[in-house]
């Protein structure tokens, strides 16, 4: 199972928020571009980068940035937030992402994401992020009232299979991720799941191993010291 830690970007700097609310926001550093440093230095081999500001504007607001980071880390660096046309993902791309992560556009343009699926294959991959079981877009703010598993089962039927899932009630919490919620996904034939959201525990991430997810993303617990990143690596770690 691959340990990805996580980077989100607001004006420039680290941080996170808690379930996803924006007005409950906790900044870590002013230099993202250290903070991927210090994690390829503990091992990492994969990294989760979310342009916040994007996400809510739909725009590459922390582009540059960005790609700094993937420049200077020897990392399998995966981008989402805000990309909503083919004109972003190749900027991505082009810097040197392994992948992008398309949320609002994969709902409000579905032939779109097919569409940059088929032509760019693995290297796109679908942000599924749930609020009371639906999927929620435009930087976790509206509710698209579509059901979050129908959707997953949709995108697996149409051969879009990567897909990151975020309950974002557990996000930032530190209070336990939704394992029945992986439980659930893996039982939807084909589909690639990448975990994301609360996730505090050695036990969890070995929970999630079993379960069969591709991936668990590190958030909050590395930033508040719940969870230390080399020992995680050492632990769980995967080289995919």
């Amino acid at each position: 199972m691959k340990i990805i830690p996580a980077i989100d970007i607001i004006q420039g700097e680290a941080v996170r928020l808690t379930q996803g609310d924006y007005s409950r926001v906790k900044r870590y550093s002013d230099s993202p571009v250290s903070v991927a440093r210090q994690m390829a230095e503990c091992g990492s081999k994969y990294l989760h980068v979310v342009d916040l500001d994007g996400a809510r504007s739909g725009k590459a607001d922390n582009a540059s940035i960005i790609a700094e980071i993937v420049r200077s880390c020897a990392l399998n660096v995966e981008i989402g937030g805000g990309i909503r046309s083919e004109e972003s993902i190749l900027r991505y791309l082009d810097a040197g992402a392994s992948r992008v992560i398309l949320g609002t556009v994969a709902v409000s343009r579905y032939d779109f994401a097919l569409e940059m699926r088929r032509k760019y294959g693995d290297r796109i991959a679908i942000g599924v992020d749930a609020r009371d079981g639906r999927v929620a877009v435009h930087g976790w703010e509206k509710d698209s009232g579509l059901d979050a598993y129908d959707f997953c089962r949709q995108l697996a039927y149409d051969g879009i299979y990567d897909v990151i899932f975020t309950d974002i009630s557990k996000d930032g919490a530190m209070s336990g991720t939704n394992l029945d919620a992986y439980r659930a996904l893996k039982g939807i034939d084909g589909l690639i799941v990448t975990a994301s959201g609360g996730i505090s525990s050695v036990s969890e991430l070995e929970e999630l191993r079993a379960i069969g997810v591709d991936g668990a993303i590190l958030g909050k617990a590395l930033y508040e010291g719940k969870l230390d990143l080399r020992q995680v690596e050492e632990a769980m770690g995967d080289a995919g």
